[in-house]
This record gives structure tokens, C-alpha cells and sequence, in this order.
């Protein structure tokens, strides 16, 4: 039986997870579940920082009793479920939706989609050149984050991080309706115009690079963009003295992001505009 690790103490529930025996604390989602006991559930619109949206719907899974196929990264496990994980069901959807976003929305900066799409045998080119949704160039009207709506798979982690459950700043939201629906700020105006306190807490939570740091995008453009070079550092910034954590990417000897830890208990993923762009002053060589 697999037994997963526990937090704040709460109440024991067993259920099954692809007949296996399994123990979460009262409160686990399914995806919690799923993922403490070593099961490989894809999902892209979940956050560990923001409250579940069941926006991309690739996280599915099949639930006895349940007609449709329930969304892992929101509904909570419950004493006696019987929960799979990779019915034949469960893979076509995952399939099906992958090949939606993917003939859609470029994915190219995606963590693991790609991987997805070959596990899920998923042929997003089966519809045709003409199912882009976009095709726009990308937003670059400041110097610190690009607006790629190519990328954006309507998500809404941006919005939710931007309003009620982190910033309260309200600058980014949902505007139109069925295709035409998409992601800006007042009047689709440039970001200097709008409400925008540059947090860059959206481009935290973003899970597709439709929301990047300008240094990012300028080095994936000129080709010298390295993640498997980078080494990352967490420090405690030091502007103020809230205590905030963050972590450096480092790429030849030069900072080319900020972003916190999730799990930090003063920030949880989230900084100011000094804690995630001021870093400048630290490798100026004048």
C-alpha cells in the first residue's frame, strides 16, 4: 500500500488509484493523490499556487461511478473511490485535447508537452495548417516582460494570479467570447498603459511561455537560450525586509531570471517588481 507523505496532520482516506491501495489526507485532490504515489498524470492549466480552473482538461481520469471523466487537479479524493488513471477512455480524451491546443497554439515552449504528444500518439497536424487561432507577432512594449498570445492556451492562471488570489492589481483579464475569447489588459492597450505594477507573477504561473521575461525572449530569439546550462542559486532579496526568497538562473555567469520557490512560506512563488527584475546592479561591469 502506498502511503502518502502527510502535512498538517488531517484525517486518513483510503481509495484506489488503478487498483492500488492508497492513503491521502482529508483535502487531496486526486492529482495530489496520483502524483504522491508515482503516477504520471499530465495536466498544463494546474497550479501549486493558485486554485484549480479545470480550464485545459487534460488531466482527466475515470472515476467508478461517475459518468463523465472528472478532472483530477479539482476534485477531491473521496473514502472508497476507485480512481484509473489510463483506461483507454482517459487516453483518447487526453489525446483528443492535445491535439486541439497543439494544431492551435504553439507549444514549442511548453515543459513536456512534447512528450505528451508522443506518448498520446496525438497528431495535432490532422487538422490542417489553416487551425492556428492566432498569428500575431509577439507584444514587446517594456523591457521587462513579452506578451506571445501564440502561446496561450486560455489558461487563466494569469488572471487568477493577477486579481483576487494573489495581486489584487486586476490589470490582466478575459475579453470577447468563443473565438474570439483571449487574454489583455484595459482596451488592449500596451501593458505601460494599463494597471500593470510589473510583479511578474503572471509569467510565474504561466505554463506555455505565452508570458516570458524580455531577457528569456531575446535569448531564445538569438539562439543562446540554455536551460540545461543554467544553474540556479536561492538567496534572500534584499531590498526590503519581508524575507522574500529568490532563486537566480544563472547562464554564463550572467542572471537571466528571477523566480521564487512554491513551497516558501513568505512568498509562495511570488515577488515584487524589485525582487524579480532588480537585479541588474549585481552584474553591471561599469
Amino acid at each position: 500500500m502506498t502511503v502518502i507523505p502527510l502535512g498538517v496532520p488531517r484525517r486518513l482516506l483510503e481509495f484506489t488509484i488503478d487498483g492500488e491501495p492508497v492513503r491521502a489526507p482529508e483535502g487531496s485532490t486526486i492529482l495530489d493523490a496520483c502524483r504522491a504515489a508515482g503516477k504520471d498524470v499530465p495536466t498544463l492549466c494546474q497550479g501549486d499556487t493558485l486554485a484549480p480552473k479545470n480550464a485545459c482538461r487534460v488531466c482527466v481520469v475515470e472515476v467508478e461511478g461517475a459518468r463523465p471523466l472528472v478532472p483530477a487537479c479539482s476534485r477531491e479524493a473521496e473514502p472508497g473511490m476507485e480512481v484509473r488513471t489510463d483506461t483507454e477512455r482517459a487516453r483518447h480524451s487526453r489525446k483528443i485535447v492535445l491535439e486541439l491546443l497543439a494544431s492551435s497554439v504553439d507549444l514549442s515552449t511548453t515543459p513536456r508537452v512534447a512528450g505528451w504528444i508522443k506518448e498520446y500518439e496525438a497528431k495535432p497536424d490532422r487538422f490542417g495548417p489553416d487551425a492556428a487561432r492566432l498569428n500575431e507577432e509577439p507584444r514587446v512594449d517594456n523591457e521587462l516582460y513579452v506578451r506571445d498570445y501564440d502561446k496561450c492556451i486560455l489558461c487563466y492562471k494569469c488572471v487568477d494570479a493577477c486579481g483576487n488570489q494573489w495581486q489584487n492589481t486586476f490589470a490582466i483579464s478575459v475579453a470577447g467570447r468563443g473565438f474570439d475569447t483571449r487574454i489583455a489588459v484595459e482596451h488592449d492597450a500596451p501593458l505601460t498603459d494599463s494597471a500593470c505594477v510589473y510583479c511578474g507573477n503572471c509569467i510565474e504561473v504561466c505554463p506555455t511561455g505565452a508570458l516570458s521575461f524580455k531577457s528569456e525572449f531575446d535569448m531564445r530569439a538569438a539562439g543562446t537560450w540554455d536551460e540545461s546550462a543554467q544553474t540556479e542559486t536561492t538567496t534572500v532579496c534584499a531590498y526590503c525586509g519581508v524575507g522574500c526568497n529568490l532563486t537566480l538562473h544563472v547562464q554564463d555567469n550572467e542572471i537571466v531570471k528571477v523566480t521564487s520557490p512554491h513551497d516558501n512560506p513568505v512568498t509562495h512563488g511570488n515577488l515584487c517588481i524589485k525582487g524579480r527584475f532588480g537585479y541588474q546592479h549585481v552584474q553591471n561591469r561599469d
